[in-house]
This record gives structure tokens, sequence and C-alpha cells, in this order.
């Protein structure tokens, strides 16, 4: 039998503030962390090749490109997916699309494997959050499924993809779901607890873990042509006009004043 390839993946995620970038030969595995936002759409691309020349890895030798494709940042979204699209083509390679709630998940489940909190086949549920702005939140529930005595196994979706305000999240039936993401600052105390240990994570969507979910999306058939790089959007409108906002700033206020007692 021969061995199984060894294989090479860039990976990068821009959909929040945060630039995610990571390139995987095998087991050796590079990572960077920059400013993203406004940066992200010109600093990417000098960041991606320093990284390939760093861990001597041609774009022509990957075996797909690995992107965040949302939910998450317009402008970020839409600066993943062309930069995914343009190297990809040019280097003649596949995509690979991520969602970025699953690698929040991702994430999390590693995070408490490397503090020993659960172990790597114990079966586990998630439900990401990622701040959506204008008042309301990403969310999706994932389950883990490990392959017992191992530490591989797969993500099931549990509840979809779905935005809207905290206050109508829509909780899994498992009490020991973990809650994580980035929406805890902006709406702790709006978002439900999760009785009776209200455990909650800080995470994002890292590059790191969308090269640990891409062999197994890869062994599905998920990678497509550089064409279909294209972002996930779950709001029928991404952008508000000014009255709107300012209108959804004010009814927020009212809201709060409302709510003292």
């Amino acid at each position: 039998m021969s061995p199984s390839p060894e294989r090479r993946w860039l990976a990068f995620d821009t959909s929040t503030d945060v630039l995610f970038l990571a390139v995987a030969r095998g087991e050796q595995v590079w990572t960077q962390t920059l400013p993203g936002g406004a940066q992200a759409s010109s600093g990417l691309i000098p960041a991606v090749l320093a990284l390939l020349a760093e861990a001597d890895m041609p774009l022509a030798s990957l075996d797909a490109i690995v992107f965040g494709r949302g939910p998450g940042s317009f402008t970020g979204l839409r600066t993943a997916c062309a930069v995914a699209q343009g190297l990809a083509f040019g280097a003649d390679v596949p995509v690979l699309p991520v969602d970025t709630l699953l690698a929040v998940a991702e994430e999390a489940r590693w995070s408490q494997v490397q503090a020993s909190a659960i172990a790597t086949d114990a079966p586990f549920t998630v439900l990401a959050l990622l701040d959506a702005r204008m008042d309301e939140v990403y969310s999706a529930t994932y389950r883990w499924e490990g392959v017992p005595g191992s530490s591989h196994g797969r993500w099931q979706e549990a509840a979809p993809l779905q935005v809207g305000a905290p206050e109508k999240l829509q909780m899994p039936d498992n009490p020991m779901v973990l809650l994580a993401g980035n929406a805890f600052a902006a709406y702790g105390e709006r978002l439900p607890l999760v009785a009776p240990s209200g455990l909650r994570c800080e995470a994002l969507p890292t590059a790191a873990a969308l090269l640990r979910l891409a062999p197994d999306l890869w062994a599905q058939g998920l990678a497509v042509p550089a064409e279909q790089a294209m972002p996930l959007y779950i709001r029928d409108k991404v952008a508000n006009t000014t009255a709107e906002r300012e209108a959804m700033k004010a009814q927020t206020a009212l809201d709060k004043a409302a709510a003292q007692p």
C-alpha cells in the first residue's frame, strides 16, 4: 500500500476584525495573525506570498486554498473570496470554502481539548456565535462525533445558520452546550444563559481551525473550482442606510432605558 499523500493547504479567514493566515505541509504548520477589517484587502496577498515563501511552498504545489466563506463582515468576505479566487485561478488549484461558524466551533473544541477539559473523542456540542453588527448575532449549532480511541471525528450541523437579535437565539436541547464566539462583549447580558453551568468560550474562525477541518471536508468532496469561491450571506440585506442605522441605535437605546428598573 502506498503512503498517504502529504497534503498542502493555504488557509485564511478575513470575516472578523482579525486576519488569520496559515499554510500546512503534512504535519508542519505555519501561522500568522494580522489586523483585519479594512487592512485585510491590502495586506492579505503580500502576507500569503511571504508565508508560502517561508514554508518553501509554491502556490501551484497546493492541494487547495481553504477560506472562510462567511457569514461575517461584508467587506471581509468579499476580500477572502476575491483573493481565494484569484490565487486559485493563477495556480490552477481548487478552493475549499468553509463556514466561519463551523471554524468557530472547531476552534472552541480544540481549546477545550488543549485545556484537557474534554477528550478528543468525546461528543461535544457548540453553539457558535459571531457579532453580526446591526444589533444581531450570527449563530449555528454543531455536534462533534468523535471516533472512540482516536483524535478523529466529524462535525454535524445540529441547527442551521441564522441571524437575529441576541434575545431570540434558539438554544439547543443539550444542556451542556458550549457557547463560543466573539459576541459576548457586545451582547453578553442579552444572550441566553446555558443552564446550569453557563459555559462560554471566546473563539474566532482561525486559519488553524480551517486547516483542521480541511482534510474531512476534502474527503467529502467539497472542494470546488476557483470560480465558485463565493461568500455566504444569510441576510437579505447586508447594509443599512445611515438613517436606518441611526433609527436602530435610537430604538436600542429606548429598549435599554425601558428595561431599567
